[in-house]
């Protein structure tokens, strides 16, 4: 029974896209006179939901801000998006495959479009590092469950 319990797992891709891209140099033509010697911050926020029986979407944002000292010179938004054909996958194992698969799958998209806009706009390119979702998602799991044992002692 176990083996049949195998076989009618699935999990697989039926769409990559992208959601939504922004680009904004703020500085306009001003940014391409001074040294480029940006502080760069990147935000990370992964969502998804089911979209029917065993189709769910799931959305990778990331956002790059480049500053110049204190001013804006570049900023990135992407949300890199994926319909995941799950199925037989119930609680822990669907909330990591929507945690670690699907965004690992969907990140070396996300990553070439940063870099591709980067370009585009006239800046350097912008390789984000890999991102272990696998580690992010046992930390994130570790983090609610003291909050969940810090709110019962609170009660």
């Amino acid at each position: 029974m176990a083996e049949n319990e195998e076989v009618q797992q699935q999990f697989g891709v039926q769409r990559i896209f992208v959601k939504d891209a922004s680009f904004e140099s703020p500085m306009g033509l001003a940014v391409f006179g001074r040294p480029w010697q940006p502080k760069v911050n990147v935000d990370m926020n992964t969502k998804s939901e089911k979209v029917s029986d065993d189709s769910f979407e799931v959305v990778l944002t990331v956002t790059v801000t480049a500053n110049l000292e204190e001013e804006a010179a570049l900023l990135i938004e992407v949300q890199q998006a994926g319909v995941f054909l799950i199925k037989g996958l119930e609680q822990e194992n669907l909330r990591q495959a929507l945690g670690i698969m699907a965004p690992s799958l969907l990140f070396p998209y996300l990553r070439e479009t940063i870099d591709s806009l980067a370009v585009k706009g006239g800046f350097p390119p912008i390789s984000l590092q890999p991102i272990n979702f696998e580690a992010l998602y046992r930390q994130a799991a570790q983090q609610a469950a003291q909050q969940q044992q810090g709110s019962e002692s609170v009660n």
